[in-house]
């Protein structure tokens, strides 16, 4: 009888000990589930517990048989193993229960809350099994054990567990509605059998039917009212799904503001599920510098979504491609949780996490992403089942034509406001444009008046030095230079000096007959130094041509600045020529027109540049080739040549354009510059006098010249 009781009593101490286990492997798994960080904080306390529990065992620290004693109660050395144990197990229990609460409390997902909640009935089920073994009561096999250990790697090994909450109504609801039947059949019974249990025709079997028939007439709606008031007990969602898809579908319909849809969209389904919060997105899909497809999240603009910043998502990231591949709801615990989605850039994980929402359901239309909707938890506290799933999936199944329309209205909106503010800058830049061209007028009016007259003394005084034949050869080839300097400056103030007049409206025309032909001419004499120095030839090939009415000395000045522009821009060996044509009279030449043509062998004109290169002080970008030199090879002036010949062609009343295939420095494609005059009735009508005109200015002409 004692080894019995010795044995019974060694194999109570065992399943002690491994209670205490137990309760530390719990623990362990708890914050290896919750992904807590201090983790091994626990296991260090477990460590610790199992060495004194060795120690004790062990009797390493020489203990006495009897630890305390008050001549009544004993405690000897013997139980302090159990003991300690025992308090271990208690310590391991208590901070068990405490970390589920906090972490019940804090969790923001109620997917997540209600995986939490598997763990009450594991410390249920190890409550049971452990006080029963203090207890002395030992229940063979240790099923409990077995079934905790199947419950909590359930628990740690599956996702998505069943609703705890839907599974204690259900069962609530079959116990209460077992007990009411069971009931109502009896009372039913043995009221039948008091009032007619003494008539001789009384049938115990015919009075049974006649319940039951009435339970079967009664069981729907006391089914009905038993669920209804469970769900009103335990919180349980209530709300009429056709009732809200309809209302939603007519609501939607025909909105056509992005504003008042989100408004609508959101509201209805927020009030409709009891909802606390929710937000409509809309998905702009664009490619980024290097070609990848990047889904642009905005806000549709609904109060609550004015402050959520953007974002983009990369269309190869985790959340793109779930939402574009599978086209259904995405729940913020799948994303916190999956290993799939642990991939997902932090960005938008953090963009997600701060919506602070429980599921995001895409909107498609014609197979394109074009808006997501997002809603928070349910003010309930139940988390989102697949039936409500399948109802956010019909409603934005809905929004998606509503809201395909209403981004045209809205892009429309934007596309009218971004070209207003266009029209507005464009208005404020040609203000200031015709602010700076007006003080480049003002300069070029103040200089040329300003320098003329200083020049034109300079240029008188060297003259009068370079006359003197008693000046040293010397100081004679420095004036010289001073000179040609002082022409050239003084060419420069002329021309400033007509464009300021052509800004102002103010250039005089002295009209007279001239004979464009011979004025071509003398102009290519007269450039036939530059000619030389770059070893260029001049073909001039007239017809028989009217003489026009225009000022001789402006369109000398117009067809000087067309030459010396043609030698710049050539090569040297470069070929320049000069042809023109009778223009009949059309619309816009009712009596005709003369139309001169200068063209050349050079770098040519980009055809983008056409009518810039007649704007005052136009300097080529590529050309930037600055020299004293006039005759120099793309060498650049003062920006003022074309500018001038537009103004004297203009105020002519004719035209002056320019065609190039482009430019190229290489092969040259040349240019042509048309200088349109046209002529007045009796000019059109008199007869061509001159005679037409061969002239070829080859290098030994140029030389003779």
């Amino acid at each position: 009888m004692g080894n019995r009781q010795r044995r019974h009593s060694s194999l109570l101490e065992v399943q002690t000990y491994l209670a205490l286990t137990l309760a530390a492997v719990l623990i362990l798994a708890l914050q290896t589930f919750l992904k807590r960080e201090a983790w091994w904080i626990w296991g260090a306390v477990w460590a610790l517990g199992m060495l004194g529990l060795s120690l004790i065992l062990t009797n390493a620290l020489q203990l006495p048989d009897v630890l305390w004693t008050n001549g009544e109660l004993i405690f000897h050395r013997s139980r302090l193993g159990t003991s300690w144990s025992i308090l271990g197990w208690l310590i391991f229990s208590v901070s068990l229960i405490l970390a589920i609460a906090n972490a019940n409390r804090e969790a923001s997902q109620q997917l997540f809350r209600n995986r939490l909640n598997y763990w009450w009935p594991i410390i249920f089920l190890m409550f049971t099994n452990d006080i029963l073994l203090f207890s002395g009561i030992q229940i063979t096999g240790q099923p409990i054990r077995l079934l905790i250990a199947a419950l909590m790697a359930y628990v740690i090994g599956t996702h998505n567990v069943p609703d705890l909450k839907q599974i204690v109504r259900r069962v609530m609801v079959y116990i209460l509605i077992a007990f009411t039947i069971v009931s109502f059949y009896v009372g039913g019974f043995l009221l039948l059998q008091a009032i007619f249990g003494n008539e001789p025709n009384f049938s115990p079997l015919l009075a049974g039917a006649s319940i039951a028939l009435l339970v079967a007439l009664f069981f729907s709606p006391i089914m009905a009212l038993i669920s209804r008031n469970v769900n009103k007990w335990v919180k349980g969602d209530q709300y009429d799904t056709s009732h809200t898809i309809h209302e939603y579908s007519e609501s939607i319909s025909n909105i056509l503001e992005m504003d008042r849809l989100a408004s609508v969209a959101v509201g209805i389904i927020l009030e409709a599920m009891q909802i606390d919060r929710g937000f409509l997105f809309l998905v702009d899909a664009s490619d980024d510098a290097n070609g990848h497809r990047v889904f642009r999240l905005r806000s549709a603009r609904t109060p609550e979504e004015r402050l959520v910043v953007s974002v983009e998502l990369d269309e190869n990231g985790v959340i793109a491609s779930y939402f574009t591949r599978e086209q259904k709801a995405l729940l913020q615990y799948d994303l916190d949780l999956l290993p799939a989605m642990q991939a997902a850039s932090p960005l938008e994980k953090n963009w997600f996490s701060q919506l602070r929402a429980e599921v995001y359901l895409p909107i498609f239309a014609k197979k394109q992403w074009i808006g997501l909707l997002a809603f928070g938890s349910k003010l309930s506290g139940n988390r989102y089942s697949k039936e409500d799933l399948t109802i956010l999936g019909s409603h934005a199944s809905q929004t998606a034509i509503a809201l395909e329309n209403a981004r045209l209205v809205d892009n429309l909106v934007r596309l009218n406001y971004d070209l207003r503010q266009t029209r507005h800058a464009l208005e404020k830049n040609n203000n200031d444009l015709q602010r700076i061209d007006q003080a480049k007028s003002d300069f070029i009016s103040i200089a040329s008046h300003e320098l003329r007259t200083p020049l034109t003394i300079i240029k008188g005084y060297t003259e009068m030095l370079l006359e003197d034949p008693n000046l040293d050869p010397n100081f004679k080839q420095s004036m010289n230079g001073i000179h040609e300097g002082t022409l050239r400056l003084h060419e420069v103030m002329d021309s400033m000096f007509d464009i300021a007049e052509i800004d102002a409206r103010s250039l005089k025309l002295h009209i007279q007959s001239v004979d464009v032909s011979q004025l071509v001419k003398e102009v290519c004499i007269e450039q036939a130094g530059m000619l030389k120095d770059r070893k260029q030839s001049v073909r001039i090939n007239l017809p028989l041509l009217p003489h026009v009415k225009a000022d001789p000395n402006l369109l000398k000045k117009l067809f000087h600045h067309l030459v010396r522009n043609a030698g710049k821009f050539t090569p040297n060996n470069g070929r320049i020529a000069v042809t023109g044509r009778y223009i009949t009279g059309i619309a816009n030449l009712p009596n005709g027109a003369l139309e001169i043509i200068v063209s050349d062998t050079g770098v040519g004109v980009d055809p983008n540049f056409r009518e810039i290169i007649f704007t005052k002080f136009y300097q080529p970008g590529e050309l930037r080739n600055h020299s004293s030199s006039k005759s120099r090879f793309k060498g650049n002036g003062a920006g003022l040549g074309l500018a001038l010949s537009k103004g004297i062609v203009e105020a002519h009343g004719g035209r002056i354009f320019v065609e190039s295939p482009g430019y190229d420095e290489i092969n040259f494609p040349g240019s042509h510059f048309h200088v349109i005059l046209p002529l007045s009735k009796t000019e059109g009508e008199e007869e061509r006098r001159s005679e037409p005109l061969r002239f070829d200015m080859i290098q030994k002409e140029v030389e003779a010249g």
